[in-house]
């Protein structure tokens, strides 16, 4: 029953594709190519209209877009038609325009581009409208948009067709003009503070930065290969050592990884650097940044996210690292000083050190919080204090040198932010360096490589910094409760159609 069922829709769209491109042809042979048509100077959107009806109406009003819907009742139709803002009701009627205009324009298919030359009215009904003079085809929709009471739903075609998507799905266009102004809030907000965006390379001879494992590509002149970037930080705190004081780079970052709801192997992030600040004035900022967006952009500090009500009201939980693994788990890190001691008390809760990593007491703190705690962090909560192990590129804590001046924001169990204090001594990240590079001997891909002009650039000297990324595609399925970061990308990665 389904297969003839499929056969029949088959059928019906290759009639249909049959007659559009047969109006096509006709147009063509009668010198009116919509595809010729080059430019509508059209004086209105949708929302212009309904936000200032009583002024314009009974006045004329260029519109343009896409026609959604067509209701004909003989010598009346009406239209929706759908433009950048919204949309508005068409009313054409044979007897107020030109009958070969109006003739030609009954023939126009949904999904059509016209350009309306009208006047502003409303309908005995009620619904403001707009009553055509004038309607010209400006270019042919040769495919059928998708049934309009069920449209595009299957998530696998919304992402790969996110041009019929967003045609048909008005939420997803407000999730991107939400993603638009969440970065503009980023910018004005660093801007106000005395920031200075900056842009750095994406293609380097090295991969650093963080820890993943890169995308490899050949530079076919220099003949060598080359990484894209993993992350823009080593960059962007050599602009520190030259004295620009506050930079911050919201760009596209490459990471050769595992596919999910959280993750897609090119995303977007912020990362931000100032002189003379700490990861205390880093949190600031976090929290700053998100709370403002709540209030600019939903009107109010709470949201919904995953199934959780979640409040960005400032201020945000605090944490040690430690604190929080011995209020989860049980364990009090701070009263255990050996390795051995440290990796067994976290094997006797269930928690595995992996086989890539030493077995150390700040991996074995590391571990437990990322297996048992992370998943119990819904409110906003900022861990701090990260063993050193999993953290090359932080300076160390004065008051333990096991551990470091870094952060990481959590919500809903996914992290949001991270940020340091940064290191600038050479000679600890030097050795620091070398850790990663034994790392990565021993089988780890995604561990660092040895950065010798950036280990010259802290002997320059680099002024006490704080340093943070963020991860714009998180914040954005946190701001409009959206499950999967593919939600939140215009044109996330996907397997080709021949693979599957």
């Amino acid at each position: 029953m389904a297969e003839q069922k499929n056969e029949t829709q088959e059928q019906d769209l290759r009639q249909i594709l049959k007659i559009r491109r047969e109006k096509l042809s006709a147009l063509q042979a009668a010198g009116e190519d919509p595809f010729e048509q080059t430019h509508f100077a059209w004086d209105a959107t949708s929302q212009q209209i309904r936000d200032n009806f009583d002024e314009m109406e009974g006045k004329p009003v260029k519109v343009a877009g896409r026609l959604m819907s067509k209701r004909g009742m003989g010598k009346v139709s009406f239209c929706d038609l759908q433009d950048r803002a919204g949309r508005i009701q068409l009313y054409a009627r044979r007897d107020e325009m030109d009958e070969a205009v109006y003739d030609k324009f009954k023939k126009f298919d949904i999904g059509d581009i016209v350009g309306v030359d009208g006047e502003v009215f409303r309908t005995q009904r009620g619904e403001m409208s707009v009553r055509a003079k004038d309607i010209v085809l400006l270019s042919k929709s040769l495919l059928p948009l998708p049934e309009k009471f069920h449209g595009l739903q299957d998530r696998e075609l919304r992402y790969r067709q996110r041009y019929v998507d967003l045609i048909v799905n008005p939420e997803v266009r407000k999730t991107f003009e939400t993603r638009s102004r969440f970065i503009k809030l980023i910018r004005d907000y660093l801007d106000e503070m005395g920031y200075m965006e900056v842009e750095t390379p994406v293609l380097n001879t090295i991969s650093g930065g963080a820890t993943a494992r890169p995308f490899i590509t050949h530079h076919n002149t220099l003949d060598i290969d080359m990484y894209m970037r993993i992350a823009t930080e080593l960059p962007l705190k050599r602009l520190i050592v030259g004295g620009l004081d506050r930079v911050y780079e919201i760009g596209r970052i490459f990471r050769n990884e595992g596919m999910d709801p959280k993750h897609n192997p090119e995303f977007t992030s912020i990362e931000l650097y100032q002189a003379y600040a700490d990861f205390h004035d880093m949190m600031d900022i976090a929290e700053g940044i998100l709370s403002t967006a709540a209030e600019k952009l939903l009107g109010g500090y709470e949201t919904v996210w995953m199934g959780e009500t979640v409040s960005l009201k400032p201020p945000f939980c605090r944490m040690t690292m430690a604190e929080a693994v011995k209020e989860y788990v049980g364990i009090d890190f701070m009263a255990i000083s050996d390795d051995a001691e440290a990796v067994a008390a976290a094997k006797a809760k269930g928690v595995e050190i992996p086989k890539e990593k030493d077995a150390t007491w700040g991996n074995a703190l590391y571990e437990c919080f990322d297996q048992r705690v992370e998943e119990k962090l819904i409110q906003p909560t900022f861990i701090t204090m990260y063993p050193v192990d999993v953290s090359p590129l932080t300076k160390r804590s004065p008051q333990d040198k096991r551990l470091t001046e870094r952060f990481e924001l959590f919500i809903c169990h996914s992290e949001m932010a991270n940020a340091f204090s940064e290191l600038n001594d050479p000679i600890d990240q030097k050795e620091r360096f070398l850790k990663e590079v034994e790392a990565r001997a021993k089988g780890d891909s995604e561990a660092g490589m040895m950065d010798d002009d950036y280990i010259t650039a802290l002997e320059y000297g680099l002024p006490p910094t704080g340093g943070m990324g963020i991860g714009i595609d998180r914040c954005v399925m946190l701001l409009t409760n959206s499950d999967t970061i593919r939600e939140v990308i215009l044109f996330p990665t996907m397997k080709p159609l021949d693979t599957i």
